[in-house]
Order: C-alpha cells, then sequence, then structure tokens
C-alpha cells in the first residue's frame, strides 16, 4: 500500500472514532483530530521515563493533546506550545501561572490563552537551556519513524527553528500521539526535513520506532517554504533578520 492510499483508508477508520473540529468539521487535511481514547494516550505516556524525567515539554496545539497539556499542568511542568500554523509564535506556559482549578481551562486552544506568555526565540534560548521532549499529533505515523498525512509540514519547522537556537538537539525525544488506526507500516518520502520521532503513543500502545531516519540538523529549508509562511510566521521572521540582515 503507498502513503496516498493509507491516508484515505486512515481517515475513513478515524471518521468512526474521530471528535469533529468546531473550525474544520472533519476536513483531516486542516487539523489534528481528536478520538475516542486520547485520555488514554495522556495516561500511558505519563508513565513513561521519557515524561517523568522531563521537566519541560514542547506541544503542538492539536486537539488530541489536551489531556495531555492538562496532565502537564497538573504534574508541574512547564510547557512550550505554538498557536495552530504558528502565526504568533512560541508561547511559554510555566504551572504557576496557572491558578488552582484552572487546569482543564488552561488545557484548551482558547482558554490556554489567558494564562500563557509570548516569547521569541532568542527569548526562550534565554530563559530555557534545553527543551529535552517534543509532543506533536500526528495525521498518520510510520512504525519507521514518520509522520504523514496532513503535508503542511508545521511540526518540521518548529523543530526547524528550535534546532536552529540550540532549543532542541538529536538527543531530543520526540514522541507522536494518535489514534491506533493512524499507525500503519508502508512506504513514504522522507525529506531531509522529516523530524523523525521516537515513540509512538495510542490508546492501546507505546511503540518505539525503528529509528530508521535520523533527526535532522538541517535547520529551516528557506527554499522549500510555502510562499506566504515568511510573512506571516514571526519567529521565521526573526531567524531571517538573524541570517540575513546583519
Amino acid at each position: 500500500m503507498e502513503a496516498a492510499e493509507a491516508r484515505v483508508m486512515i481517515w475513513e477508520k478515524l471518521r468512526k472514532v474521530a471528535r469533529p473540529d468546531s473550525r474544520f468539521s472533519w476536513d483531516f487535511a486542516e487539523f489534528i483530530a481528536d478520538y475516542e481514547g486520547s485520555e488514554k494516550c495522556a495516561e500511558l505516556f505519563c508513565r513513561t521515563d521519557i515524561y517523568k524525567n522531563a521537566d519541560i515539554l514542547f506541544v503542538t496545539p492539536d486537539n488530541n493533546l489536551e489531556a495531555l497539556r492538562e496532565r502537564i499542568i497538573r504534574d508541574g511542568k512547564t510547557m512550550i506550545i505554538t498557536n495552530y500554523g504558528i502565526s504568533r509564535g512560541f508561547f511559554l506556559l510555566r504551572p504557576e501561572w496557572v491558578p488552582a482549578g484552572s487546569e482543564a481551562l488552561a488545557s484548551t486552544l482558547d482558554g490556554i490563552q489567558r494564562f500563557w506568555q509570548h516569547r521569541s526565540l532568542a527569548q526562550l534560548a534565554a530563559e530555557i537551556s534545553k527543551i529535552p521532549v517534543l509532543v506533536s499529533g500526528a495525521s498518520a505515523i510510520t512504525p519507521s519513524g514518520i509522520r504523514f498525512g496532513k503535508g503542511h509540514g508545521y511540526f518540521d519547522l518548529e523543530w526547524a527553528m528550535l534546532y536552529t537556537k540550540g532549543l532542541v538537539d538529536t538527543d531530543s525525544k520526540i514522541v507522536a500521539v494518535g489514534h491506533d488506526c493512524q499507525v500503519v507500516d508502508v512506504p513514504v518520502e522522507v525529506r531531509p526535513y522529516d523530524t523523525a520521532i521516537d515513540l509512538i503513543v495510542t490508546p492501546t500502545q507505546l511503540l518505539e520506532t525503528r529509528n530508521e531516519f535520523p533527526k535532522p540538523e538541517c535547520g529551516v529549508c528557506w527554499y522549500l517554504l510555502e510562499d506566504d509562511m515568511l510573512g506571516r510566521i514571526p519567529p521565521l521572521q526573526e531567524l531571517w533578520a538573524d541570517e540575513f540582515c546583519r
């Protein structure tokens, strides 16, 4: 089975268990869906040493990670997060900024905006030494360690920007969270900027990937950006100014 065919199959299965998005409804090409059992994903992951040993986690603003974001706050860990499309850049959320009783609210994409604080990449680099764990949702995941399916590449870009500023390195653990139906062992085209993952988390299992591909060390591939990305993503503008305007 080819990757394109697998994506269609996955989305047909996902529709049976997914929760529609308030903005994109059932358009799985535009968002990472929440689904029945996403709370179990959070429970399983939080039992791992990867989670227990991390004091700081980068977490994408995906629908299926809401329960995990709440757990991170309750466990007193610091979280770095972006908004959808990275159009407002990076934000920092320290657990002490969330009043007791507001943890569930702060885990939602609307509620978190009451508590997080914006940070430039330079500010993050000055305030945080390293991000040991990055967690992302996924449309489709291969046991070889590659995410595919949605095609916008935001997580790959987030990795590239954080890597450029020294906030992550190849020792940082990358975790992909999805439903069991989203894990398929199919061949996919692997590009230099594809951010390979170490661990897959589903409602029923923790699956260490085969780690067949290295984590990218190329930074931002400027020539491969979508036409409007530089104009609408502030941290890209920050890196562009650092690299080309001095």
